[in-house]
């Protein structure tokens, strides 16, 4: 059997071609696998579990379906999608995940992150991803009207757009003194993550002994999805 990760698909309704390859990822492939572990930015905005996008309430229906058919789901919130509550799991069937989250996977401990909180050297993202984690922020905004709150994060969606065509990837990319601060509160020496939507495979040495850092590539052209079962993991594409 296998176990499936994938991360930052962004669906919303700009982009339905995305929320189509999942519907078949997730009625065919995902079917067959032991779990699949989402980590997070599955969607490009969320505004509460009562929004109303007709695309995101089919992913959902999608999710609880493959759940049904017998795969265990595991949802990790992002920085997209960092409001999705208790009505989310109880509708998709997926069980949430604080993050980091450790697991094991066919005897080996592994380290799992959305990844955005290793992207130290950008300060005024981790400002303002403190700011909107804080409960009563959070309280504060999903007690304003549908209305309102949309028209926020489309204005926090354009401001974000824009602020990142402005920051050179140095900035964006994860910080290795807070990779090595993870991987040493963790028995893990293995750490997967997605956010940067920069697919690949990083060996590296952390504290003496070796490690490697997967990282997971987003959706917007293609699938991107990590296969791991007992003979090991495969970073792999998914053709559109």
């Amino acid at each position: 059997m296998t176990t499936l990760f994938i991360s930052d698909l962004h669906v919303d309704e700009a982009h339905p071609e995305i929320a189509r390859q999942l519907y078949a990822f997730l009625a065919s492939e995902a079917r067959e696998a032991e779990a699949l572990y989402i980590l997070g930015d599955l969607f490009e905005s969320w505004i509460g579990d009562d929004d109303p996008d007709v695309v995101k309430r089919g992913v959902v229906a999608a999710l609880r379906a493959t759940v049904a058919a017998g795969t265990p789901c595991f949802f990790m919130r992002g920085n997209r999608d960092f409001l999705i509550g208790e009505e989310f799991a109880r509708a998709s069937g997926c069980t949430l995940l604080d993050d980091p989250a450790p697991v094991e996977l066919y005897g080996e401990p592994v380290l799992l992150m959305h990844g955005d909180t290793l992207c130290t050297d950008d300060t005024d993202y981790q400002e303002f991803r403190r700011m909107v984690r804080d409960p009563q922020w959070q309280a504060a905004f999903l007690a304003q009207g549908l209305a309102q709150r949309l028209a926020q994060a489309r204005a926090a969606r354009d401001a974000s757009r824009a602020r990142t065509s402005r920051l050179s990837e140095e900035i964006m990319d994860v910080n290795a003194g807070a990779v090595q601060a993870a991987l040493r509160g963790s028995d893990a020496r293995i750490l997967l993550h997605g956010h940067t939507h920069r697919p690949a495979v990083h060996r590296f040495d952390a504290g003496g002994r070796a490690a490697t850092r997967i990282v997971l590539g987003d959706w917007y052209t293609q699938g991107s999805v990590l296969r791991w079962d007992a003979g090991g993991f495969a970073l792999e594409t998914l053709p559109r």
